[in-house]
């Protein structure tokens, strides 16, 4: 047991970042502080002032670890990075992160390329986005490569052998490697991809437009249709960049609601004074996390990785530690990042929009989610009266067993909690105990498992997953299946209700089996539909455990060292016994019986384990 008044004692009087861990090891908070001396010893100190959320850290807190830096600044991005990597319980985290692409135009290059990235960099070319539809991205660089047949590969330098590319072959690239382009042209090309990237749209569409009722008069629909699926990418690209801003200027405009159970954030994408683009994330928080706190956590998450930072943030909420975030942003930028919250003029309008949208969209997802809770609870309801539970099935655990033939058994155990996966507590099991295919031993010895490890007195014995005790137990079989399953937890003095998961001849749930009697559960779609997705993901956990153990024992075995066994065989005599052991005590006119063995082959085999017992 760690010495948590010892530890405090050593802290050091500098900046850097603390985790707090909880008896299981596990990260639950990930803090940075100016000095970690101060900081750190104020979570153990009087709780009068202390919310609710920051109490139950403490009391879940075993040990803490600490990490110096150089600077706030160093510390900020090592907190962000170190929530991102752990998701602690109770940091707020950002949910929905993504990567958006962008289109970059390298016009540092002899000959520019045009070319989609996700990554911005200080390298002189010029990047348009981020963009929302990547498909009308692909589709747009597609149909730019057809009009303007620029070089697409990186080599700057070719040789006086060098072959040319497909790209040249199909007239997609000039051949720069191998033709005297006139770079005057070349630069033309690339002047009139950069106008059509910054919104003047109107030379494009008028040439697809008459390449389109060319193809039409010349009865060629298939291309004319071509055609149409290409303008349609320019308007998807096109109709989001409409002016919002009079000057000229690159910002993101960060809006953020809270909900009754999330909080949501909106971001709008603001590139040369025109909106490319318009994202939403889900923060998780809690009700005592001030608005101030919430936009802090979600700028120095968002802006972790993403590959472009605008010279202006502005938010509805000013975030906390604002100041070190803009010296962090500056410093990734390399020039000055300002963030506040506008007062006034245009750019206020743009907030007030960004927050009417963000409202909206919360109170979407609110009665989605209200919805939603009400049919999982009717569900779960439902249930109960089916199987005459005495309360409600909040956490629900599910088993089944894979083998082939008894050969490499594994059992699974998947949780529900209120009507959803919870996929951090599965749990799979490598039979140890039974030998061949014993489905309803090896059941017994993963449910024994299970609850043992459960009522261990060690407490490094214990699993998070195995701490909470099931409300219902179901088994994917039938009568046979949940008896053996009932005589365990009664060995056990455990009182926890079993159902048994019966399939019809095509493999598809039937029904549960409870107390000696299968109940049909069709007649109740939602309960049904819950009941299936439960055993078909039981037996997908299951049969990718099985999957991975077969797969070792078809790369590893003993087999390999019989000269004249390669892989083919190897699989041939593993399917036909399905165990090493059953192939050492075949005869060899049982071994030359196998598909791919000739008799020469059998006495080869059946003479390796004479000698190799």
């Amino acid at each position: 047991m760690v010495d948590i008044r010892e530890q405090l004692k050593k802290l050091p009087d500098k900046p850097g970042v603390y985790l707090m861990k909880n008896d299981h090891g596990e990260i639950i908070y990930v803090g940075k502080a100016i000095s970690l001396k101060n900081r750190v010893r104020q979570y153990f100190q009087s709780t009068k002032n202390q919310g609710t959320k920051v109490q139950a850290m403490v009391s879940n807190i075993s040990e803490f670890e600490y990490i110096i830096t150089d600077s706030e600044i160093e510390a900020l991005m090592l907190e962000s990075n170190l929530i991102k990597k752990n998701q602690p319980k109770y940091n707020v985290l950002l949910r929905d992160d993504k990567s958006f692409p962008y289109i970059k135009v390298a016009i540092k290059e002899k000959y520019p390329r045009v070319l989609k990235t996700r990554k911005v960099y200080k390298d002189g070319a010029k990047y348009f986005g981020p963009y929302t539809d990547v498909g009308a991205v692909n589709h747009i660089l597609d149909l730019l490569s057809k009009i303007y047949p620029l070089k697409k590969c990186a080599k700057m330098h070719f040789t006086k052998n060098h072959s040319v590319c497909l790209n040249y072959h199909i007239g997609q690239c000039l051949g720069v490697c191998v033709n005297d382009v006139v770079k005057h042209d070349y630069k033309g090309m690339i002047e009139e991809i950069i106008q059509f990237l910054q919104g003047k749209s109107e030379k494009i569409e008028k040439h697809l437009t008459e390449e389109m009722m060319q193809a039409s008069k010349r009865l060629d629909f298939e291309r004319a249709a071509e055609y149409r699926d290409y303008i349609r990418s320019v308007h998807a690209l096109m109709e989001k960049q409409k002016m919002i801003l009079t000057s000229v200027s690159d910002m993101d405009v960060i809006a953020v609601s809270r909900g009754k159970k999330e909080c949501h954030a909106m971001v709008f994408f603001v590139r040369q004074g025109k909106l490319t683009g318009r994202e939403n994330y889900i923060v998780q928080a809690t009700l005592e996390d001030a608005s101030s706190e919430i936009t802090g956590a979600f700028i120095k998450q968002f802006y972790s990785e993403t590959s472009y930072i605008p010279k202006e943030i502005i938010m509805s909420d000013e975030p906390y530690e604002n100041k070190v975030i803009q010296e962090w942003l500056s410093q990734r930028r390399g020039s000055r990042v300002k963030i506040y919250v506008p007062q006034k003029g245009e750019k206020k309008a743009l907030m007030d929009m960004a927050i009417k949208n963000v409202i909206e969209l919360t109170h979407l997802l609110d009665e989605k989610s209200n919805r939603d809770q009400l049919k999982t609870e009717g569900t779960l309801l439902a249930l109960k009266e089916y199987l005459n539970l005495t309360k409600l099935p909040i956490r629900i655990e599910a088993y089944d067993i894979s083998n082939t033939s008894g050969v490499d058994s594994v059992g699974s155990m998947v949780v529900f909690e209120n009507g959803k996966s919870k996929k951090s507590d599965y749990r799979r099991f490598k039979i140890k105990t039974i030998e061949g295919p014993n489905d309803y031993g090896s059941l017994q010895e993963v449910v024994f498992r299970r609850f043992k490890r459960a009522l261990a007195e060690d407490g490094l014995d214990k699993d998070n997953s195995f701490e909470k005790k099931p409300d219902l137990l179901l088994i994917d079989g039938g009568e046979k299946q949940v008896k053996v399953v009932m005589d365990v937890l009664t060995a056990l003095k455990m009182e926890i209700p079993v159902a048994g998961m019966v399939k019809d001849k095509k493999h598809r749930t039937r029904g549960l089996v409870f107390c000696g009697t299968e109940l049909d559960i069709k007649a109740n779609k939602s309960v049904y539909m819950f009941i299936s997705e439960i055993q078909e993901e039981a037996h997908r956990f299951a049969i990718t455990y099985h999957k991975s153990l077969r797969g070792k024992a078809l790369t590893h075995s003993v087999l390999d060292s019989i000269e004249g066994v390669g892989p083919i065989r190897k699989a041939a005599l593993l399917k036909h016994f399905g165990a090493i052991d059953l192939i050492k005590k075949a005869s060899v006119e049982e071994l030359s019986q196998v598909d791919a063995i000739n008799i020469n082959a059998a006495k080869q085999i059946k003479e390796y384990f004479k000698t190799h017992p």
